[in-house]
């Protein structure tokens, strides 16, 4: 049972979803959207480039992904940081 890591970077949060089909479409300053279409629906999401991402904003941001997913945030937590 991973934990979610307090020392992430954004951009080593971006490149460990692209695992999960998400992709870069831009960059506006300090944050960066990404998208992904899992299932026949689109679901985007900011990920700040901060170094490191507060655990509140890494804690909403893994709950939007995992609803998206259909999986629960702790399976998600386990498929990332494991």
């Amino acid at each position: 049972m991973a934990k979610i890591p307090r020392d992430i970077s954004g951009i080593s949060l971006v490149k460990l979803l692209t695992k999960f089909g998400y992709s870069l479409t831009r960059q506006t300053g300090s944050h960066i959207r990404l998208a992904s279409t899992h299932k026949g629906s689109e679901h985007k999401i900011t990920i700040p480039a901060h170094d490191p991402i507060k655990i509140g904003t890494m804690n909403a941001i893994l709950t939007d992904i995992a609803q998206y997913l259909g999986v629960s945030k702790q399976q998600l937590v386990d498929k990332i940081f494991s």
